[in-house]
Formats: C-alpha cells, structure tokens, sequence
C-alpha cells in the first residue's frame, strides 16, 4: 500500500468516526429533547399529558434504538445486579427514563462493537504496512473512546448536576424556612419553593417535582426525603433527609431545625468560597511559570541582548 493510500484509507476512517459520532451526539440529544418535552408535559399535569408520549416509529432512528435497547437487555441480563447502582447513577446524572439503564449499557456494547471493527480494519496497517505506529496509535484511541468514553460522559453529567444541586440547595433551605415560618406546611412549602426555583435551579426543581408527587401519591415523609437524597447524590441532600425524620420522630419545632440547618449550610458555602479563594494562589503557580514568566524574562532581557549584539557588531 502506498504512503497516499495509507493516508486517504486513515482520513477516510477519521471521516468515518467523525461523522458516526456526530450522528450518535445528535441522536441522543434529539431523544433527550423528546423526554423533557414528554417529562414536562407529565409534572404539569395537563389534559394531554397521556396523548404527548412519544410512540416509536419505524424509521432509521426507531430501528438503531431498537437494536441499542436489544445489545442493553443483553447486557442487563447476564449482569442484572448492577441495574440498581446504574439506575441510581444515571438518575443523578439526569436520565430519568425507565429504560435508560438498559439503552446506556446498548450503547456501550455498540460502542465496544464499533471499536472492534475499527481495529479490525486497522490491522494490515499494523501487520504489513508502513505505518505501523500510526495503525497502533489509531486503534488505542478509538478503543480508549469505546471503553471509557460512555462513563466520561455520565461522570463530567453527573458532576455538573451536583454542582447546581449543592449551589441550589442553601437556598432551596432559606425558602422552605421562610415558608414554613410563614405557616404553611412542609409538603405545602416545598411545592411554593418548587415553583420559585424552577427559573434558577431547573434540574433540581425537576428532583423536587418528584419529591412532591411521591408525597401526594401517599409515600412516607421520611421514605420521600430519603429517595429524594438519592436521587441528588450529594451530603447535603443525605443530612437533611435524616434531619427531617429525627424531627419528625422527637417531635420538635420544624421551623426552628430548618432554620438551624439552613444557617450550616449557608456557612458551608461561605467555608467553600474561601477554600476556592485560598487555593486560586496554588493554581496559579503552574500558569505563572509557563506563560506568564517567560514572557515577562523576554520583555526585560531581549533589549538589553539587542543592545549588547549592536555594540559588539559595531567594536
């Protein structure tokens, strides 16, 4: 194989990949866009709440969701114990949908199976062409994509939500404080504070949605609080789930709890923002020895030398 057909094969499989995954980042957010459509449609409670559910088609899109979700039961049901930990995860991440374990781990295995192939055809360029290490660093690379890709993603999804539910979550405390002492009840209250953090803090608006259905649907105040904590994932949330069953078990003053709970957590972001303050030092180091000091050594050194290589040609 010549240099230009190894290259023209090597772009042709970049073109490839490129155009697989834009396809895929489209697909999923398409279906994404669906269900919060379809999920909205649902917390409000509207006349066409039932007729807004999507029904699969039979088109290109319908079929490769069909063939992900058959890869994922596959999956699921020779490993059926890491569906709860999965779901857990995906839920804090944002995926609510029933079958959302099961279309992550299809994606998974058509992503293992794609790499697969890939490295299948990168093989004669590894064995008997000249590109050798072009062909090996290829196939590293898009196995790497395959295999640690899908949970990059969930990871950086989840962390980004835990940071808007620990930023949201002090004010979130100061309403239900207000509105308690106001003299509405919790339940009460946390459907008025749901509707004022809908603007700022969307995502965990959406979580206390779910937290004043399961309340009216009959669940336990306690069993609520806690399913409402894992579904945040973060300590925060898990705190005052159990601060809420302590109280409600000794039967003391609600609003004065809330109110001690709210000034810790105000105080925790405060701890927070000067932690982040005092370590803007230490970050800064490493840009300032890279960029910041070289620049400044050349702008203080390159006229003197220029100076010095004038006087020198001119002796």
């Amino acid at each position: 194989m010549s240099p230009q057909q190894l290259q023209s094969f090597i772009t042709l499989i970049g073109v490839a990949l490129v155009v697989a995954a834009g396809g895929g980042a489209l697909w999923i957010w398409f279906g994404e866009l669906r269900l919060r459509a379809v999920r909205r449609t649902r917390l409000q409670g509207g006349p066409g709440a039932l007729a807004a559910t999507p029904k699969s088609g039979g088109g290109l899109a319908a079929q490769a969701l069909n063939t992900v979700r058959r890869l994922g039961q596959q999956d699921a049901v020779r490993d059926p114990a890491k569906l709860t930990v999965l779901r857990s995860k995906l839920m804090q991440a944002g995926y609510y949908n029933r079958e959302a374990p099961v279309i992550y781990l299809g994606v998974r295995a058509a992503a293992l199976a794609l790499a697969t192939v890939v490295v299948i055809l990168t093989l004669p360029l590894i064995v008997g062409g000249k590109a050798g290490p072009t062909g090996i660093l290829l196939a590293c690379v898009v196995s790497g994509i395959a295999m640690l890709g899908p949970d990059q993603v969930l990871k950086s999804r989840r962390q980004k939500r835990e940071y808007e539910y620990s930023d949201g979550f002090p004010d979130m405390l100061d309403l239900l404080v207000a509105s308690v002492e106001a003299g509405l009840s919790l339940d009460a209250a946390v459907t008025r504070v749901t509707d004022e953090l809908a603007r700022r803090y969307p995502h965990l608006a959406i979580h206390l949605r779910f937290l004043v259905l399961e309340l009216r649907a009959g669940r336990s105040r306690k069993d609520a609080w806690a399913s409402f904590a894992d579904r945040l994932g973060i300590d925060d949330a898990r705190a005052l789930a159990t601060m809420l069953r302590q109280a409600e078990e000794m039967g003391t003053s609600l609003g004065e709890t809330l109110s001690v709970f709210s000034a810790d957590m105000r105080a925790k972001r405060m701890l927070r923002a000067e932690e982040k303050a005092l370590a803007l030092a230490a970050k800064l180091t490493l840009p300032l020895i890279l960029f910041i000091f070289p620049c400044l050594l050349g702008a203080l050194m390159l006229p003197a030398a220029a100076r010095l290589m004038k006087i020198f040609a001119a002796s």
